[in-house]
């Protein structure tokens, strides 16, 4: 039957149609076909993000092609066959006709060929091996991505084992498309090949890994993508780390945060997550957000008052104990409108500065040092216990000094 993409305004954009235009002009109709993603979310309604074309064109010719049409040609990945275009600040990655010549499950030796199938053949999954013409027109080699894109599958292009062991990567696609595409039962055959290969991942760049992990966890529900990876032994590859999921499950349904969501899964520890954000070289933010979550965790509770909470706010910073409040709204999901009033009284408070320094000390005849900073200390934590009073510092201080000493 034959499959058209309509009403899809990324197609029939003028810098899509002068890309698509440049490429002809140099290799004929035909030459050139809008590939993978774009193709898979305009079949079911979804956004479309990125526009990727495959060509019969070799990288030079396309180079050549896009700025014969003064266009901007960007030599992105030219031993890989990838030119990429750029035209009214769209991006547009163009790749030529391959096939795989040798893998090593993270890295592929490629030859161009100018066959649709031998292309398509080298990709993941049947979704994601979908052609569209400048027209719309949809071709499908396999002869089953469109009905897998439209009945929610997730089904390795050919021998799964064979798939994954090109790309150990592809067992973290296989869930992160899950996450976000499927429905239903996961393909049994593609989960019994994910177990079978899961020690191969330890291969892969620990940024491979992690990029796709919080692809996963940015999925609107990865819950029964995460469950499938469980059951696979591949989340015990990936996050060996990981306890129990009933409070990722909890936390989903509170926020959309993958940070959050991936913290829900650890256990509330700093060095924890420490070591998992170096053996996953997470980014420097996320990283922080982990530690410092796991570093405000115990000072934090769902019953706790106003006063315990900006003090709270005060010695780890909101964003440390919004995440933490999270973590505890995960534990207990039954108690929302605690969680959401502290959240409330968290977000709009901003802790003041401390309202004595070391000047003030010495004019009480404190002699620079030590002293001084054991001074500040003191007033600092009953000033906190207090919940920040606003006057009586320079009494308070007074106090202090005169204090004697056991």
């Amino acid at each position: 039957m034959s499959v058209r993409l309509t009403d899809q305004p990324w197609l029939t954009a003028a810098s899509t149609r002068a890309v698509m235009a440049a490429l002809e002009a140099a290799g004929g109709p035909g030459c050139a076909r809008f590939v993978g993603g774009c193709v898979r979310n305009a079949l079911i309604g979804v956004p479309v993000d990125d526009i990727d074309i495959a060509t019969t064109l070799k990288p030079e010719e396309t180079d050549k092609a896009i700025r014969a049409a003064g266009l901007k040609a960007v030599p992105t990945g030219m031993a890989h066959g990838t030119v990429t275009a750029v035209t009214e600040r769209t991006p547009f990655e163009i790749t030529t006709l391959r096939r795989d010549v040798s893998t090593d499950g993270r890295n592929a030796t490629v030859a161009f060929t100018d066959d649709w199938a031998e292309d398509a053949a080298r990709r993941d999954f049947r979704l994601n091996a979908l052609y569209a013409d400048a027209d719309g027109q949809v071709f499908d080699p396999t002869g089953h991505g469109v009905a897998d894109v439209k009945g929610g599958r997730i089904v390795f292009v050919g021998d799964p084992e064979t798939r994954i062991a090109e790309d150990y990567l592809r067992i973290l696609r296989f869930f992160r498309f899950f996450a976000w595409y499927g429905r239903g039962e996961a393909d049994p055959a593609a989960l019994a090949a994910c177990r079978e290969r899961a020690p191969g991942m330890g291969r892969l760049s620990a940024e491979r890994v992690s990029k796709e992990l919080m692809k996963l966890l940015s999925a609107p529900d990865p819950r029964p993508a995460m469950a499938a990876m469980d059951g696979a032994r591949v989340l015990a590859q990936v996050l060996p780390e990981a306890t129990s999921c009933a409070q990722f499950d909890a936390a989903v349904d509170l926020t959309a945060d993958p940070a959050l969501r991936l913290m829900t899964l650890l256990p509330a520890d700093a060095e924890v997550a420490k070591g998992v954000s170096g053996r996953l070289r997470l980014a420097n933010a996320v990283r922080d957000r982990l530690m410092q979550a796991a570093t405000a965790f115990p000072s934090v509770d769902l019953s706790m008052s106003d006063a315990a909470a900006r003090a709270a706010v005060y010695r780890h910073g909101v964003r440390a104990v919004m995440d933490a409040l999270y973590r505890r709204w995960a534990e207990a999901p039954g108690r929302g409108d605690d969680a959401r009033r502290l959240l409330r009284l968290v977000e709009d408070w901003t802790p003041p500065g401390l309202p004595v320094g070391g000047r003030q000390i010495a004019r009480l005849g404190v002699a620079p040092g030590p002293e001084t900073g054991r001074l500040l200390k003191a007033f600092e934590d009953g000033w906190v216990a207090d919940d920040f009073p606003s006057e009586g510092h320079a009494e308070r201080l007074a106090a202090l000094v005169n204090r004697p000493r056991e």
